[in-house]
């Protein structure tokens, strides 16, 4: 297994990392699995086999019941794995129960670590961000849990450009932690990361990483031009929380993954993730896995590469039209402000 910086941090981090969402299996994250302790350690065991030592939940996956699982699976060999979880999102009832605020990311991290049974992150990240808690009073509460040996590097997910640099702004300006990062939707059907958060992620030292690097269950092989959609599958039960692709494009994008399947005897789940490898600032990708089968076929994206045409093959499908001031940047200002990839 590959190891890379986590951005500008000195933490190595594997290329592929084991989602955990399907851990539990309770409230509406049922669609995606309902994965218990046992069946958890066996997919950690194969996991720390192949070189994966990175472990992703969150608060909210499965009402604490992730993080409960994931727990009970890195019982007896905690230092050999990396923990990464994360909170803001509403957790409980009361008028405190969401959001950044002192009070919510205090009790969080204590709640997570109950229910990891640990007594340390090793990167925690904040879920989404909150526009009504001053980011002094987030980047001082995560200095104060930094020192206390609760967590040890801290990041975000599902930031705009704008929150991040704001953030990074306070935390240089009084010598708070810096975010080091960034996880992110970005996949072959969803490049939206390229257009800010990426150059971003460049100059500032975010390193990515990727959730949903599928497309949500739309590159698994599944889905395909004049086929009937799967039967068993999360993708129906959970479109609405998920990234928004027009059917066409999707096609067009396995169509040429089909492609590049037949040139190299590989699966269109593989090739999606390699082609993710090969993108400036990916530092590791989050993959997720209902069985042992699934588990396996996803670490065999890692140990090859695409060739550089086969990529460009795959850069042309996915292509679409960017959003002002994107497109004007692409078409009129090249020599002063090129493109990331």
């Amino acid at each position: 297994m590959e190891y890379r910086r986590l951005g500008r941090s000195g933490l190595m981090v594997p290329a592929l990392s084991l989602g955990t969402g399907t851990f539990g299996g309770v409230g509406r994250l049922a669609a995606w699995g309902k994965t218990d302790a046992t069946e958890a350690r066996r997919l950690l065991d194969i996991c720390l086999d192949a070189g994966v030592s990175m472990f992703d939940t969150a608060n909210v996956y499965s009402l604490g019941e992730s993080e409960r699982v994931l727990g009970e699976a890195i019982k007896g060999r905690r230092d050999k794995v990396l923990v990464s979880t994360k909170a803001s999102f509403r957790f409980g009832d009361g008028a405190n129960d969401i959001g950044s605020s002192r009070q919510h990311l205090l009790a969080a991290i204590d709640g997570s670590l109950s229910r990891l049974g640990t007594d340390y992150i090793d990167l925690f990240q904040l879920h989404g961000f909150d526009a009504f808690t001053p980011p002094e009073e987030v980047l001082a509460t995560l200095d104060v849990l930094v020192r206390a040996g609760k967590i040890r590097y801290v990041g975000v997910s599902n930031f705009s450009g704008w929150h991040l640099m704001k953030s990074l702004a306070v935390a240089d300006k009084h010598g708070f932690p810096r975010y080091v990062a960034n996880q992110t939707y970005y996949s072959l059907i969803g490049r939206d990361y390229e257009w800010e958060l990426m150059p971003l992620g460049l100059d500032q030292g975010l390193g990515a990483v990727v959730w949903s690097p599928l497309g949500w269950g739309r590159l698994t092989g599944k889905i395909r031009r004049g086929q009937p959609k799967p039967d068993v599958s999360r993708l129906p039960q959970t479109a609405e929380f998920g990234p928004p692709v027009p059917d066409e494009h999707v096609y067009r994008v396995v169509d040429a993954i089909d492609e590049v399947a037949k040139e190299t005897g590989k699966s269109v789940s593989q090739i999606a993730l390699n082609w993710l490898l090969q993108r400036p600032t990916v530092s590791t990708l989050i993959i997720g896995a209902r069985n042992e089968t699934q588990l396996r076929e996803n670490l065999g994206a890692v140990g090859w590469s695409l060739t550089k045409d086969q990529v460009a093959k795959l850069d042309a499908a996915s292509k679409v039209t960017l959003p002002y001031p994107y497109w004007h940047q692409r078409t009129t200002f090249t020599d002063r402000n090129p493109p990331a990839v």
